[in-house]
Parts: structure tokens; C-alpha cells; sequence
């Protein structure tokens, strides 16, 4: 009954989502946005007419003018900085705006070139100080506040008599201010401009990449070679710029420099962004955050207002709502990845049939014996991780290795042996196609070619994006094994896309299906999914017909054939339901049947623990991984099957001397090529009538 429960739990709950979920950054801005929604729904009860268009305009006037500053502000702190003199910044372009047009008298056009020219300079010096002289920013822009506010109210105290005696005769600036555009204002228009601007920096230019990783890792930043001290100060210049562009709409609007302009707004923008989920720590942020933050900010604000709150009041609220946003942020940024490893990792229920007996010698399909306990061994201590191997048609020897190059053999003796070509990565599966170009499945990078020049070609990278996926899963990951189809399309496997390279154990794990077959098609160019939700797949080898794969389910203990072509087209047939061992890479063998290597041993203890979803995730929360329940990785084991799942034969290494945890094995002119992603050493196995002119790529491409 409770393993009933626990299976129809797992199988109708999907709990790995919620790790999915967190590990992505869009789901910091749902929150936001969230809260955005319930303030609309609120403002629409508390304020009157909050839907006309009179207040709408109104409303997207502010937005516009305090976004600009929240964007400004933003940028600095992505790149890790804060800037405290926005509200004097603001209230001093406001008056240099008034200045220019109500007392001197000048074009719009030159004032307005003037204002922003000061609301640069003005943020020029708070990045000379901190960007090049390295003055700590709360501290500098603190000081900065002072002083550009001492310097507003002497100019404003002299001046405002003058600014509000004259107004000027120009319809430009009155459109500036109070203007609309379709039916929005034109600062609505202004600041859609510059926040697409904005999105296009921080996510598609070079300088966007450099501000987060300045203010992700200042020195690393550094020691890559970034200009950190330039990229600050144009950070800081920029902001001014902003707040120039906001106090000349302000001052069209409005037309007043009282002594209260621009007082508490660096409050107010602070709220707006740290809200919207710009974090105070650097290095995370974007345009959207700045925007739903900002809406948030003055939504609250206009609400206050129109309850009749006392400023002091609103003040109130938005420094508790800034402190707490801050608490937030914080606490998240310093123990976000402890959170998600808590609930990433989500072991699923598998219940395995029983395994098949593997008798003693000369019994059943899976007799034991000790064939492979004298295999010649080549390359010993020499290669490390050749997870698999192939030959080509002058008999030499490839195959991977750790540390991400392809090492070749020379026959006959395979004593001589070079570095191929370094790809980088882990490569794992390897194929030939006509042409003689090695194509090779690299662990964490995808699907790659070596031509005969020994070019290192990257063949496709990322396949179609599942819509039902939450995790995206159009990069490639795992890309483990392939196999070449007779017209050239190559079908290839890819273990998992939710785990890299060196965390696959995790998703053993989890015996989830996260893996997918995958088909890249030359003629073309594409890259597509053809099957998905497998239980890490790995060997690939295509079926006699040349229209359909038989493909291995590793954690699944079984074999099956999925049609690409022909009558059957897209239909998956079961050719061996239940292995006694975790399957790996397929090969054909001289005699039309295939090669399977059996990666591991089941044992009764695993088989127990994947019905144990709970008690895996314990494990995987609380004990290290190299003290983690494993299945017997330490007897070597080969099988022969054919099409219709009758297992041939079986080649074992029961003391695990020679090969244990086999990956691949390669069939080439009578011998049986081993290799092992654990080993340090190549395996040759002379088989008994093995066929000893068989080239396993040639004799494709002749019968095609």
C-alpha cells in the first residue's frame, strides 16, 4: 500500500519543478510582478477615477520621470555601486532646465542639450571619485548628495523669483512636458526608447556583459582583462545622464524650483529598484526589474496620497518597504544556492523487474565466465577516461580522453600513440562518416567533427527548446553517444538536460527521464529532438534496415528500437526489457548482431533503493558523493544481442582486473576493442571466428 502511494506521489506530483523553478532568474521577478498585480488590484478599490484618462496620463508622466532616474540608478548598482545624489542631481538639472529656457531665454533644443550635459558632468564626478580614485560609493555619493543640494538651494533661493516671473512662449516645451503621442505621453515614448536601449546593452552588447561581471567579481572582472575603472565611471555618468532627462521633463511639466524638488526621491528610486528585484549586492538586475519596481513604488505612493497620508507617512512606508526588500535581497543572494540544492536533486520512483540470474558457466543467457581477465591491454597508464573507441580503415586506434583530447593508436602494435586533436570537454562517443571525418559527442559542449585535416568543427550545439520543459533545454549537455545514418543524418543521445558533465551520478540519482535522442540533419544544417523523456540514454547504433536505432536506456536496464523512417516511423519497440546490468554504447559486431556493454552490475540494495525516493534524497542531502549507495561498478561485462533481443553471448571480467565499469566496445577485423570511462587502458580481445575483415564503417557505406 505505502509503495503504491509513494509510486502514484512521484508519478502525479512533479516536486523536481520547484528546483527548476528557483534556479532560474526570471522567477526573481515573479514576485514583483506579482505584487505589482495585487497593488493594481488595490489601487482600483482606493483611488477614484483610477482608470481615467486623465489620471492614466498623469500616472505614466511620473512613471516616466522617476523610471529614467530608477534606471540610472539601476545600472549603477548592477554594476555594483549605489548612488545616493539622484534627488539632488534631479532637483539641480530641474533648475538648470528652468534656468535655461524661463530666465536665459533660450531654444529648447539648447537647453535641453545643456540640461543633460550637466546632469552628466554632475554624474561624471561621482565616477571620477569612485570609479577611478576607488572612493567607497555610499560614502562618496553621500557627500555628493550635500553638496549638490547646498549648491540647488543657493541657486534656487536666488533665482526661483526670476524662474517664476517668466514663462516662455514655446509650444515644444509645453509638448515636452504635457504633450502626448497616440494617446501616451511624451515621456511615456522617451522612456520606452531608453529602457529597450537599456535591455539591448545589458543583454546584447559587450559593455552590458562587462557591467555584470564587474559587478559580480570586481577583481575577476579585473584580472579578465575588463576596463572596470572606465566601466564604473560611464555607469556613474550615465545615471546623471538619466536624471538630466527626467528634471527636463519634470521642469517642462511643472515649472517650479521650490526647495522641496527632488528631496527624498533617492529614497524613493532605491525602493523602486531593490523592489523590483535589482540586487544591492551587484551583478543582477534588469531593465524589467527597474520597471516593475518603479510602477510598484509609485503606485504605493499615489495610493498614500489619495488616503490623505502625511508625507512623513509615505516616507515611512517606503523606507520599511526599502529595509525589508533589502533583508530579502540579501538573505536570498547569500543562501540561494543552498536552497535550491536542498530541493534541485528529486529522486522519482523506479521499480525495476527482478533481475535476470546470471548463472554459472554454460547456463542461461547470462553465464558467467572470465574471458576478458586476459585481454591485452594498450595504452596502460598512458590514456585516462577513453570512454570510447573506434578504428578507422588503416587500423588505427582512437579514442577520448579526460582531459578533452582525441588520443590515435598507430597499428599494428598500437605502442606509438599522439594527440589527435584537443576538442576540450569530455569526449565520449565517436563515429565515421564517409568522408572520414570523426565526429565525436562532447560531454558538456555537444556534437563535433574532426576532419581529415584534423580541423576541430563544431557540428550543433543545441537542438529545439521543449515549451513543456521549465528547464531550458535547447543547449546540449550531455551529448554521449551517435551513430551515422546511410544518408548522413547523425542520431545521437544526450544523457540528461538538467545535469552537466561531471554531475551525471545525480541524475542516476534521480532515475528520471531526463535524457532525449537527438538528430542532426547536414543536408540542412538542423538539430532536432526526435524522442524525449528516456532514462539516460547513451548507446546509439542504427538498425540493419537503415531506418530505425536501437538505442540503450542505462538506469532504465533495457535496450529499444525507435523507427526513423519507413512504415513504422516514429513508433519505439522494447527489444530487451530487462537486463541484468546498466547498458551502455551499442556497436555492431561482424555477423550482423551488436555488441552492448554493460557499464554496472545491478544489485538487489539499488534495485531496493529506486523504489525509495525518499531515502535517495536523504542521501544525496546528507552523505558525500563518493559514499553514496552505488550499483557494482566493478565487474566488466560484454553481451551480444540480436534485432529480436536474444542475448548471443556474454564476456565477462568478474574480478574486475582488467576492464571494470565498461563503456564501449568496438568490433574491428577479429578483435573486440574495450573502453571504460573509469580506465586507464585500452582492452583487445581476440574473438574466436570473429570475422577478420570486417571494417565496421566501411561495410556500412558499401551496403549503402
Amino acid at each position: 500500500m505505502n509503495e503504491t502511494l509513494t509510486r502514484l506521489r512521484y508519478r502525479y506530483w512533479p516536486d523536481h519543478w520547484v528546483g527548476e523553478l528557483l534556479s532560474k532568474r526570471w522567477t526573481e521577478s515573479a514576485i514583483p510582478v506579482l505584487l505589482l498585480v495585487a497593488v493594481l488590484l488595490a489601487s482600483e478599490q482606493l483611488i477614484p477615477n483610477f482608470h481615467s484618462p486623465v489620471m492614466l496620463a498623469d500616472t505614466l508622466r511620473q512613471a516616466g520621470e522617476i523610471g529614467l532616474i530608477v534606471l540610472g540608478l539601476a545600472l549603477v548598482m548592477i554594476v555594483g555601486g549605489i548612488d545616493l545624489s539622484v534627488g539632488s542631481i534631479f532637483a539641480l538639472t530641474n533648475f538648470c532646465a528652468l534656468m535655461c529656457m524661463h530666465v536665459l531665454k533660450w531654444p529648447m533644443a539648447a537647453s535641453v542639450l545643456v540640461t543633460l550635459l550637466a546632469g552628466a558632468l554632475l554624474g561624471a564626478v561621482n565616477g571620477l571619485l569612485i570609479g577611478y580614485l576607488q572612493l567607497r560609493a555610499f560614502l562618496t555619493t553621500l557627500i555628493t548628495l550635500i553638496i549638490f543640494r547646498s549648491i540647488y538651494e543657493i541657486l534656487s533661493l536666488q533665482y526661483s523669483t526670476a524662474i517664476a516671473g517668466a514663462v516662455p512662449d514655446s509650444a515644444a516645451w509645453d509638448f515636452l512636458g504635457n504633450g502626448t503621442l497616440l494617446g501616451l505621453p511624451t515621456v511615456a515614448w522617451v522612456y520606452a526608447v531608453v529602457a529597450i536601449g537599456g535591455h539591448v546593452l545589458l543583454t546584447r552588447l559587450r559593455i552590458g556583459w562587462h557591467i555584470m561581471a564587474i559587478g559580480g567579481s570586481r577583481r575577476s572582472a579585473y584580472n579578465g582583462g575588463i576596463a572596470v575603472r572606465r566601466t564604473v565611471a560611464l555607469c556613474y555618468l550615465t545615471s546623471g545622464l538619466l536624471c538630466g532627462a527626467a528634471g527636463c521633463f519634470f521642469a517642462s511639466r511643472l515649472a517650479t524650483a521650490g526647495a522641496d524638488i527632488g528631496v527624498g526621491m533617492e529614497v524613493l528610486v532605491l525602493t523602486a529598484a531593490v523592489l523590483g528585484g535589482i540586487s544591492l549586492g551587484g551583478g543582477r538586475g534588469s531593465v524589467t526589474k527597474a520597471l516593475v519596481g518603479t510602477l510598484l513604488v509609485l503606485l504605493i505612493t499615489n495610493g498614500l496620497t489619495s488616503l490623505s497620508a502625511p508625507g512623513g507617512v509615505t516616507r515611512m512606508v517606503l523606507a520599511t518597504i526599502l529595509v525589508l526588500a533589502a533583508v530579502i535581497d540579501v538573505r536570498w543572494l547569500k543562501n540561494r544556492q543552498r536552497i535550491i540544492g536542498k530541493v534541485y536533486v528529486s529522486p522519482t520512483y523506479l521499480a525495476l523487474p527482478p533481475a535476470p540470474p546470471c548463472t554459472a558457466e554454460g547456463a542461461g543467457s547470462y553465464a558467467l565466465n572470465d574471458k576478458l581477465r586476459d585481454v591485452t591491454p594498450i595504452g596502460l597508464g598512458r590514456i585516462e577516461a577513453p570512454e570510447d573507441v573506434i578504428l578507422d580503415r588503416d587500423d588505427n586506434l582512437y579514442a577520448g580522453s579526460r582531459h578533452g583530447d582525441v588520443i590515435r593508436f598507430f597499428a599494428p602494435d598500437y605502442e606509438r600513440m599522439e594527440v589527435y586533436a584537443h576538442i576540450g570537454g569530455q569526449p565520449l562517443g565517436l563515429a565515421f562518416d564517409r568522408q572520414d571525418n570523426l565526429h565525436v559527442c562532447v560531454g558538456g559542449m555537444g556534437l563535433y567533427r574532426i576532419t581529415p585535416e584534423r580541423v576541430v568543427e563544431r557540428v550543433s550545439d543545441e537542438t529545439n527548446r521543449s515549451w513543456a520543459s521549465i528547464n531550458d533545454d535547447s543547449r546540449l549537455r550531455l551529448a554521449d553517444d551517435l551513430d551515422i545514418a546511410d544518408d548522413g543524418r547523425i542520431f545521437f543521445s544526450e544523457a540528461t538536460v538538467r545535469y552537466e558533465m561531471h554531475e551525471w551520478p545525480i541524475d542516476g540519482l534521480e532515475a528520471r527521464g531526463n535524457g532525449r535522442i537527438i538528430c542532426h540533419d547536414p543536408r540542412d544544417g538542423s538539430t532536432r529532438t526526435v524522442l524525449r523523456g528516456l532514462r539516460f540514454p547513451n548507446g546509439i547504433a542504427i538498425g540493419s534496415d537503415g531506418q530505425s536505432i536501437l538505442f540503450a536506456e542505462t538506469w532504465g536496464c533495457c535496450i529499444k528500437r525507435y523507427w526513423f523512417d519507413g512504415p513504422k516511423a516514429g513508433q519505439v519497440q522494447t527489444v530487451i526489457g530487462n537486463l541484468p546490468g546498466y547498458p551502455d554504447n551499442i556497436n555492431q559486431a561482424s555477423d550482423g548482431h551488436y555488441w552492448l556493454a554493460l557499464v554496472g552490475m545491478r544489485c538487489p540494495a539499488y534495485d531496493l533503493a529506486l523504489r525509495m525516493p525518499g531515502f535517495r534524497r536523504r542521501m544525496a542531502l546528507r552523505v558525500p558523493l563518493d559514499e553514496w549507495l552505488f550499483p557494482n561498478i566493478n565487474t566488466g561485462c560484454v553481451l551480444k544481442f540480436s534485432e529480436a533481443g536474444q542475448v548471443l553471448e556474454t564476456l565477462w571480467d568478474l574480478g574486475g582486473q582488467n576492464h571494470p565499469m565498461i563503456t564501449s566496445m568496438r568490433e574491428h577485423r577479429g578483435y573486440l576493442y574495450l573502453g571504460g570511462i573509469s580506465n586507464n587502458r585500452i582492452g583487445r580481445y581476440q574473438l574466436p571466428g570473429a570475422d577478420p575483415d570486417f571494417v565496421q564503417y566501411e561495410r556500412r557505406w558499401r551496403k549503402a
